[in-house]
């Protein structure tokens, strides 16, 4: 009963039942003229009257009370709750006034909550150097490079944005804010400041690449004195020893060169160089470069030729070599017996792409396990079991040298049925992003 009254307490202080204590004096003053002037009967009928619509007032106020109430609670634990995001948070309106900045928001842009909610932002206010970060976030379009990772036109976006003065990595993601008919009241943007993590990256790559570097000299000086062995006059036995020794040496330097491959890719420093190719041209060579190797493991090679007999794009033919040779190279060594790969290439519905296939007819993926194809160092539980051997960084490299050139990789596969990879490129040079960026791995 206490709780009640307190309850019943707090909701007649709410300012939505100002209204009704406004009245109640003038319908007490209305019903003592009503009892000195009016028979009883009416009297005791009034009374009742009122007694009724005060209740059902009263009820309605004090539902009415209790609603905003909740309301007010739920809008204050929002707000608190964006306040406290470790992610930076900003809401605009369609006129690109600011609604919210929240205090992560303050700290990314170095710009206090007061000094920016309520403004309307333009392109003008982008020269002001103290809203020229801020305003290349707004507006993405000014940001000096800026990679999508989500298909343009479709909500909520996401792009990563990388700044130079002053350096940051950003990733923004933007959604619509819409009321329950569909109308547009805004946009909001959730902003992951990636600086640290990147210059994590960074520093394990640089550690990467001085270590390979310090590793191949001596290791290509260890190459050298065994393919010199092996030209000497050699007892059986002594040259199966120095062919097993060789053999390691050169694995281990296709290790270290892609270790060494992986941090020029990192820091941006993979140098390409692009130019037209014709690209069926360039698969064809590539598959015929690698029948040598498809005998020795008794696969054999298709490639699909187009109705097309030409497909242009802008690539570094070295470059994308580098990545087909690489699924190429998977697809046969995880094959069967008698197992087959089959290349196509064939354009994007409706868009300007191309998209190519290596499909094998090999152990295939575990399906838990294809979301973590494209990370360093990870090769399927499946493959160690039937090949100890590998650095699991070709799909690595292979899925960045396809990113810079603008396009998408990824697989399908079925557990003893084989594997599909694809991925796509653009025909359009406008496609192809302007920088190499660090990619990660998302």
């Amino acid at each position: 009963m206490k709780r009640f009254f307190k309850k019943l307490l707090l909701y007649a202080k709410l300012p939505e039942m100002r209204l009704f204590w406004f009245f109640l004096p003038f319908l007490v003053v209305l019903l003592i003229i009503n009892i000195f002037y009016l028979p009883d009967f009416w009297i005791f009928v009034i009374l009742g009257i009122f007694l009724v619509l005060g209740a059902i007032i009263l009820v309605n106020n004090l539902r009415l009370a209790r609603s905003n109430l909740e309301i007010k609670i739920e809008r204050n634990e929002l707000k608190s709750i964006i306040f406290n995001l470790r992610d930076g948070v900003i809401a605009y309106d369609p006129n690109f006034m600011i609604l919210i900045f929240n205090r992560a928001a303050e700290q990314i842009f170095n710009l206090k909550a007061d000094e920016i909610i309520g403004r309307c932002f333009n392109l003008e206010m982008a020269r002001e150097s103290r809203f020229k970060f801020v305003s290349q976030v707004i507006f993405t379009s000014l940001a000096p490079v800026v990679v999508r990772q989500s298909e343009p036109g479709v909500y909520p976006q996401i792009v990563d944005i990388s700044l130079d003065e002053p350096k940051t990595e950003l990733r923004v993601t933007t959604d619509k804010i819409i009321d329950p008919k569909g109308q547009l009241l805004g946009f909001v943007k959730l902003i992951h400041d990636r600086s640290r993590e990147i210059a994590l990256l960074r520093s394990k790559t640089e550690f990467i690449a001085v270590a390979s570097h310090q590793l191949r000299t001596p290791l290509s000086g260890l190459h050298w004195a065994l393919e010199s062995l092996m030209s000497q006059k050699l007892e059986a036995e002594q040259k199966d020893l120095v062919n097993a020794a060789l053999e390691a040496s050169v694995k281990l330097l296709k290790t270290v060169n892609d270790l060494l491959d992986i941090s020029k890719i990192e820091e941006g420093k993979f140098g390409y160089q692009f130019e037209n190719i014709n690209i069926i041209n360039l698969i064809e060579t590539i598959a015929a470069g690698v029948k040598d190797s498809a005998k020795q493991f008794n696969v054999k090679i298709y490639f699909e030729r187009p109705s097309e007999p030409s497909i242009v794009i802008s690539a570094d033919p070295q470059k994308l070599s580098m990545a087909i040779s690489n699924l190429l190279d998977n697809a046969i060594k995880y094959n069967v017996p008698n197992g087959e790969v089959v290349l196509t290439v064939e354009r994007v519905k409706d868009e300007p792409y191309i998209q190519i296939s290596v499909k094998d007819t090999g152990v295939g993926i575990p399906t838990n396990e294809i979301d973590k194809l494209f990370t360093k160092f990870f090769r399927a539980e499946n493959i160690t079991k039937i090949f100890p051997e590998g650095s699991g960084l070709g799909l690595y490299i292979a899925k960045n040298i396809i990113k810079r050139h603008g396009g998408e990789i990824w697989a399908e596969s079925e557990i003893n049925r084989g594997a599909t990879f694809y991925f796509t490129l653009p025909t359009d040079p406008k496609l192809i992003p302007p920088k190499e960026i660090i990619y990660g791995e998302e």
